[in-house]
């Protein structure tokens, strides 16, 4: 199952928000969007989703425009852990859940032994089966973060889109979800901010800027300094983790350095 950007175009208020961004995330690849804030992740990502309509351009899952399909057909093949998950009414952590089974239901059609199988496999492999009976708004925001990637995985797409997936989670937890996501090989596109996250566990990194693709690449090839200095303005150090085999970035404040880094390959759109 593959997902595609073409060409795609967004304005807000004749703002133009993205500017003719394309990216592929091949079959069970893990693609990471990376950027300043305001630089057009989640817009993007709403869009690849559905939630927004492109202004131009074109929204292919599995080589198939977006707008084509049902929202049923794209439901059972792509699931979605957004930033913010606004409910309105409170419901209990496993209803919620289930919810992810819904794809997949007949109208009326009441939950059967499968489902609840599968219900309790994504409670227990987000680390939340305790939580089970808790009404969701009683969480903490780390707390609902995982609820909500239990539900995308109850929902056993091939597919997966994360807005800021580690948001709100301590450092344990943002390793056991980020782990948990690259064991299930799926096919896999992540706005991140946390650019050590980004390298460990991305095959291929976007890097945008003011709405636009402007370097992309292995870990590797992307997150080098002059990239970094380009589109963030900080100075960072980039070593090879000798456990990783991946890049690994310490920031530097300015008070220690007033040069900024030398330019490096990269591969760059232009």
């Amino acid at each position: 199952m593959t997902l595609e950007a073409q060409h795609v175009s967004y304005s807000i208020h004749d703002q133009r928000i993205l500017h003719e961004v394309s990216i592929q995330i091949k079959e069970k690849q893990f693609v990471g969007l990376i950027g300043p804030n305001g630089s057009g992740k989640s817009t993007l990502l709403k869009n690849m989703y559905r939630l927004l309509k492109p202004e131009s351009g074109t929204i292919l899952l599995n080589e198939k425009d977006i707008l084509q399909q049902s929202s049923k057909s794209i439901a059972k093949n792509l699931a979605v852990v957004s930033q913010e998950t606004p409910l309105l009414f409170d419901f209990q952590v496993i209803d919620l859940v289930s919810m992810g089974r819904t794809p997949h239901k007949k109208l009326f059609e009441l939950d059967h032994e499968d489902d609840f199988r599968i219900v309790k496999e994504a409670l227990s492999q987000t680390g939340i089966a305790h939580l089970e009976t808790r009404s969701f708004s009683s969480l903490s925001g780390g707390e609902k973060k995982r609820v909500m990637v239990a539900r995308a995985l109850a929902q056993q797409a091939q597919v997966i889109i994360l807005d800021e997936p580690t948001n709100h989670l301590d450092i344990q937890h943002q390793l056991q979800l980020m782990d948990l996501i690259q064991t299930l090989h799926l096919t896999v596109v992540a706005a991140l901010h946390d650019l050590n996250i980004a390298a460990m566990y991305c095959d291929t990194i976007y890097v945008l800027q003011q709405g636009r693709i402007v370097h992309y690449g292995t870990p590797e090839e992307v997150l080098t300094p002059a990239v970094l200095w380009e589109v963030f303005g900080v100075h960072a150090d980039i070593q090879m983790h000798h456990l990783t085999g991946r890049p690994y970035l310490t920031y530097v404040s300015e008070q220690f350095t007033k040069i900024a880094p030398k330019e490096t390959s990269t591969i760059q759109i232009t």
